[in-house]
């Protein structure tokens, strides 16, 4: 496995916080529509609650004022949702007129950012970290983008990221079955300008044309936090949330 960079710099926090959330919530659930129709995938029911609430949630928790959401399929039934439970939150609805790729939808999302940095995640996955040691990390290392990996064992359907002892991502391995290893979380803090500066326009893949293409620029930092991590994009997983939902979900 590789090695595990230490989650801090232990000698007090520093005074950046990252108050600012982009949730990619645009995805069809292909996957999931012999179970759960005609719903974005991060609406899907989990314990009789749409998805995204419990992402919602554990982001207020950590401190995330500010939630710029990323839509595109059936998006209505997102903001309704949103505009209905979450009547106080400081929230913007950015729907793409198309399918953009997840670089294209964040590029548009960061154009409504106010802040210098911004935590990114999909709405279909809970990863639950510590965003502020995410921030703490981020800022001590001076990143352009750090990013939250989940420490994993016997796997095949997520790719490895490389990285050295003082976490700069050195390589991403495509997926084939792996004994363990660190995956990528999906949960970012992301330097705006940098991004805004490095990306290319349009329709684009921010893990491949964004992230891979600054892969040697030692501005990408990793570091592993052993949270609870699931992402419901495939039945199995979906089914795992339901069990799930009653010990964590709802604390």
């Amino acid at each position: 496995m590789p090695p595990v960079p230490p989650s801090g710099g232990g000698g007090g926090r520093n005074t950046l916080m990252i108050t600012e959330a982009i949730i990619l919530a645009g995805g069809l659930g292909t996957r999931l529509q012999h179970v759960v129709k005609d719903v974005p995938k991060c609406m899907a029911p989990v314990n009789g609650i749409p998805f995204i609430a419990y992402v919602i949630d554990h982001l207020q928790r950590q401190g995330i004022e500010r939630f710029i959401f990323s839509l595109g399929y059936k998006s209505e039934q997102v903001i309704d949702f949103v505009d209905v439970q979450y009547k106080k939150l400081d929230k913007v609805f950015i729907i793409e007129p198309e399918q953009l790729g997840t670089g294209g939808a964040i590029r548009e999302a960061c154009n409504d950012v106010k802040n210098d940095h911004v935590v990114i995640l999909n709405g279909d996955t809970l990863f639950r970290i510590d965003v502020q040691e995410l921030t703490d990390i981020h800022t001590k290392q001076k990143a352009a983008c750090t990013l939250a990996l989940k420490p994993m064992k016997k796997f095949d359907r997520y790719g490895i990221v490389q990285t050295a002892v003082n976490g700069i991502v050195t390589g991403f391995r495509e997926k084939l079955f792996c004994e363990e290893g660190l995956i990528n979380g999906g949960v970012y803090a992301l330097q705006v300008k940098h991004f805004l500066n490095n990306s290319s326009p349009g329709i684009f893949s921010f893990e491949k044309e964004y992230l891979e293409k600054n892969i040697h620029s030692n501005k990408l930092y990793g570091f592993a936090f052993d949270d609870y991590f699931i992402d419901i994009g495939i039945p199995e997983d979906y089914e795992k949330a339901q069990r799930d939902a009653v010990n964590w979900l709802i604390s």
